[in-house]
């Protein structure tokens, strides 16, 4: 059990983290005065060997005093080292709780990592919903410190998994939730994500055939190193120079004709190893923490390989790897050329690789999965009130449900979001949301998307109850036209509505959410068009909600009885200021607060005067 762990369900997380992190902080300057007086102590050490460095020019007797002064500064540089590990690990938990503390009082934005290498244009809902970029979902959520953690928890978030998988990853969260120790060591692990390992390129080596799988060239350059350790023990011996030169030259020229193979083999291997011991670490943690969740267990069980775990393999990988990369030292080179001691590691590099490598992509993948499911853990602990969503069959009619009880945006702080109730499905499948100007239609539609998508990743959802089938998400808020590709914006919002229209036609039904559709055009054709598409995408099952400003979509809830109907935000002008509830209420808004709004910043409207 970790540290802060025994506390983790005792107390609020904002007084466990601010605990620990006064625990480390006391610590880290305990030891950084420590490194001090050891750095002093080295000087010291160091100036006391030089002296006796001097005397011994000038009293060889006096070698004792060379050999210990020496001896104990290497102590002491070994002692440092170790000392400025600690720190620097130290130093990364440190970091994992002021993150911490930063998330609970919502100064995050902009300090973790943004995901935005995840974004795709023409994702159904990435950008809609904030998915990606600075103050994010992404990055409210990830505390990955692997590319393959970080892989994954995008993953999850763009794709709705089925709901037996959502249900495994529920429960893992759980048994994660209150292991802070090992959520803290995980994080510590990394340096950040962009030094980390890159796992498509790994894998892909790791499943390649051996490039010097040949044998008889290994036995040829064995043997031919043997021979010339011999040459040089003839030429000591019985002065058979002749012979060392001839073997030296021999080897020389089987070290070029191997260097045309080799270095290309080499070179891959290094570029696809970077940073193994991350893996190892990570490995490592997985192959010792005792889970409970089925799905944790499951992956500590995909991790077998016969005698040897996963973190050990890894940690022989990079040494071989370090000791690979040794070749490029001006010194080492030249014994290359006629010992082969770099081509011996490739050689054993792709030994290794064929025990080994087809199971590399299995581990990073079980990686990538405990990071993302640690990363919801730590935002369900970290959000105690927000609930596991239940999940449903499709209605009678076999339309989409989502049913929500408090429900509010995880990215607005907790204490200032209002929050609403929504049922859709069981009869209704469309809401028209009217209302004025920063009354919270937008907010209140993108909050139903969030939700939607972190339920169906394996998260706790900001509401205090939800209750949802099986949906695919698809969004058309934040649509943009594009100046050099000629493309307005109703040409580009017709596009995102054509592929949701699409979806529509999939196994799953899809949650709509339509953020003032069509308002590229005159509200003649905006009611005709809007009809028609929302009636095309619920005649496949879908639910949604289209938000406007144009009173005369609310029309189109009477001709569809009870399958739609009309909801609205208010506001109210007291005392010269608008006021907003940002409460969902029945019907058709009666406020409008344009021309108020207009007057607030200055402008000039009719009947104001000159």
């Amino acid at each position: 059990m970790g540290a802060g762990e025994e506390n983790g369900t005792a107390a609020a997380p904002a007084e466990v983290y601010a605990r620990r992190l006064r625990e480390l902080n006391l610590a880290q300057t305990a030891e950084r005065r420590r490194e001090r007086l050891l750095g002093y102590a080295k000087l010291g050490l160091a100036a006391v060997a030089l002296i006796a460095a001097l005397l011994f020019l000038h009293f060889l007797k006096h070698l004792e005093f060379l050999l210990v002064s020496a001896a104990a500064f290497l102590v002491l540089a070994v002692l440092h080292e170790k000392l400025l590990a600690r720190l620097r690990f130290r130093g990364r938990a440190i970091t994992f709780y002021e993150r911490g503390l930063a998330r609970l009082e919502d100064r995050w934005a902009g300090s973790g990592e943004s995901g935005e290498r995840f974004f795709d244009p023409l994702h159904p809902y990435a950008r809609d919903l904030d998915l990606f970029g600075v103050g994010s979902i992404f990055e409210l959520l990830s505390t990955a410190r692997t590319r393959s953690g970080e892989e994954t928890l995008a993953a999850w978030l763009k794709a709705a998994a089925p709901v037996d998988k959502v249900l495994g990853r529920q429960d893992a969260v759980r048994d994660l939730e209150g292991r802070i120790g090992f959520r803290e060591q995980l994080f510590c692990l990394g340096e950040t994500v962009r030094q980390g390992m890159h796992s498509e390129p790994l894998s892909a080596w790791g499943e390649r055939a051996p490039v010097l799988s040949d044998r008889s060239t290994r036995i040829v350059t064995w043997v031919l190193a043997l021979l010339w350790l011999l040459s040089l023990v003839a030429w000591g011996v019985w002065g058979l120079g002749d012979l060392a030169i001839a073997a030296t030259l021999l080897n020389a020229a089987w070290a070029h004709r191997l260097h045309k193979r080799l270095e290309p083999v080499a070179e891959a291997l290094e570029t696809a190893a970077d940073n193994l011991e991350l893996l190892s670490g990570v490995l490592g943690l997985l192959e010792r923490e005792p889970f409970h969740a089925a799905r944790l267990i499951a992956l500590k069980a995909a991790l077998q390989h016969n005698d040897t775990t996963p973190s050990a393999a890894i940690r022989k990988l990079a040494r071989l790897v370090e000791y690979i990369r040794a070749r490029h030292s001006l010194f080492l080179r030249p014994l290359d050329m006629v010992l082969f001691w770099s081509a011996q590691l490739v050689f054993a590099a792709e030994s290794w690789q064929q025990e080994f490598g087809p199971s590399i992509r299995g581990w990073l993948k079980a990686v990538g999965e405990l990071e993302a499911l640690t990363a919801l853990a730590g935002y369900a602990y970290e959000h105690p009130a927000d609930v596991f969503p239940e999940f449903a069959a499709p209605d009678a009619a076999g339309n989409a449900v989502f049913d929500a009880e408090g429900l509010a945006h995880p990215l607005l702080p907790a204490a200032k979001a209002v929050r609403n109730d929504l049922s859709l499905g069981n009869g209704l499948q469309l809401i028209v949301l009217s209302g004025p100007n920063m009354a919270g239609k937008s907010t209140f539609i993108r909050s139903v998307g969030v939700n939607a998508v972190l339920a169906q990743c394996g998260a706790p959802v900001r509401a205090t109850r939800l209750r949802l089938s099986p949906l695919n998400v698809a969004a058309s808020i934040c649509v943009l036209d594009s100046l050099s590709g000629g493309v307005s914006r109703f040409y580009a919002e017709i596009h995102r509505v054509k592929l949701i229209a699409d979806l529509t036609a999939g196994r799953l039904p899809v949650l709509f959410l339509l953020d003032e559709l069509l308002s590229g055009t005159n509200s003649h054709d905006r009611l005709a068009g809007s009809e028609f598409i929302v009636r095309s995408m619920m005649e496949r099952h879908a639910i949604g909600i289209v938000s406007t400003h144009d009173l005369a979509l609310t029309h189109i809830p009477e001709a569809m009885g009870a399958r739609a109907a009309n909801f609205h935000f208010e506001d109210r002008f007291e005392a010269g200021q608008l006021i907003f509830d940002y409460k969902l209420k029945p019907g058709v808004v009666k406020t409008s607060n344009a021309l108020e709004l207009m007057r607030a910043i200055g402008l000039k409207v009719d009947g104001d005067g000159l």
